[in-house]
């Protein structure tokens, strides 16, 4: 049975819950006083992220209502037309 994990990163499978808690203890006493600027930095990051979302679907939704407006205005005579009706004009005396 092969894993999809690397084999630098196979160890982490390893670690059970009591590992992980103390990594966690360690996290917290390295960046505990850093964490409330972290979090409002990475809060700030989401908001920015989803601001920029919103944008570009409000830029993709007016493009859209402006190509299909644009659609809408052109005469129903300017259809496509076949080499064959084209010939049908020109030969027409």
């Amino acid at each position: 049975m092969t894993t999809a994990f690397p084999t630098v990163l196979s160890f982490i499978g390893n670690f059970g819950m009591m590992e992980w808690a103390v990594i966690l203890i360690i996290a917290l006493l390295l960046f505990g006083r850093r964490l409330p600027e972290v979090g409002k930095s990475l809060g700030q990051g989401i908001k920015e992220f989803k601001k920029g979302l919103k944008e570009t679907g409000d830029e993709v939704q007016k493009s859209d209502d402006s190509s299909s407006s644009a659609r809408r205005s052109l005469p129903q005579d300017q259809g496509m037309r076949t080499p064959e009706s084209t010939q049908e004009r020109t030969h027409t005396h």
